[in-house]
């Protein structure tokens, strides 16, 4: 009788997404997917990891690049601390390699350093997302303690496209059978009755992202941005090394 992971395998092999950091085992371009697919949509990521890949093809090729042109390069990623730590990352493998224990890299947590482990480097490690940790919560299943790359992919897989967050289709759900919360699965509600939630444009982060934008291409600011809250943002960026402030004005780092 096949167990849940064959089960899960077996539709894994059948139904997962092409996607073009699942055709390689090269560990910097799969570090490169891993850190743009945080918090950003997988339809958004593939086409700007191409266009990464094509024009810093390796580690050594991304710490050799100027910091306003990788910056560039991240605008409209979100999290732009994300291009520098990633940039500092690579600096350390072309210098280093890739240490056995790849959290020692800048930038670079448990999570992403399992990703990098297993489907870089073939380790018997699970990275636990939050799709991979939503599935292993509603249906009960145990990896055990030497899963392999492949049931890492797949319950990443199953999270993202069937057993999502705010969708749980059982009713297509490969291994509904061996679920324990087949056709039981309670949706919370997205927040409580009569709240509003503050849109991203009025968010700290939405100003940051526009100014970093302005240094990096040149774009005008939006109109409209109250000078608090733009002083607001420079003095974070400038606090999280991100912008640089003289009496010349701003400046993104060199």
């Amino acid at each position: 009788m096949p167990t849940f992971a064959d089960t899960l395998l077996e539709w894994y092999a059948r139904e997962a997404r092409d996607l073009p950091w699942r055709r390689t085992r090269d560990p910097y371009a799969i570090l490169v997917s891993e850190v743009m697919l945080q918090q950003t949509q997988v339809a958004r990521v593939v086409p700007r990891w191409e266009a990464w890949l094509e024009r810093w093809p390796t580690a050594a090729a991304l710490a050799a690049a100027p910091v306003p042109e990788v910056l560039a390069a991240w605008v409209g990623l979100g999290y732009n601390r994300r291009a520098l730590r990633l940039r500092e990352a690579c600096a350390v493998v072309a210098r280093d390699g890739w240490p056995e224990d790849l959290r020692e890299l800048p930038g670079i947590g448990p999570y992403t350093a399992a990703a990098v482990g297993a489907f870089a480097f073939g380790r018997p490690e699970l990275p636990v997302d939050t799709n991979v940790r939503r599935v292993l919560e509603r249906t009960g299943f145990d990896p055990g303690d030497a899963p392999s790359p492949d049931v890492g992919q797949a319950l990443m897989e199953l999270g993202a496209v069937v057993c999502r967050a705010r969708d749980a289709a059982c009713e297509a759900c490969p291994v509904a059978g061996a679920c324990a919360s087949a056709g039981r699965v309670v949706i919370a509600p997205r927040g409580a009755a009569g709240t509003k939630r503050e849109r991203f444009e009025d968010s700290n982060r939405w100003v940051r992202g526009r100014i970093v934008e302005a240094l990096a291409t040149g774009a005008p600011l939006p109109d409209g941005i109250e000078l608090g809250r733009l002083e607001r943002a420079i003095e974070s960026l400038v606090a999280d090394g991100l912008v640089r402030r003289d009496a010349k004005g701003l400046s993104l780092p060199v």
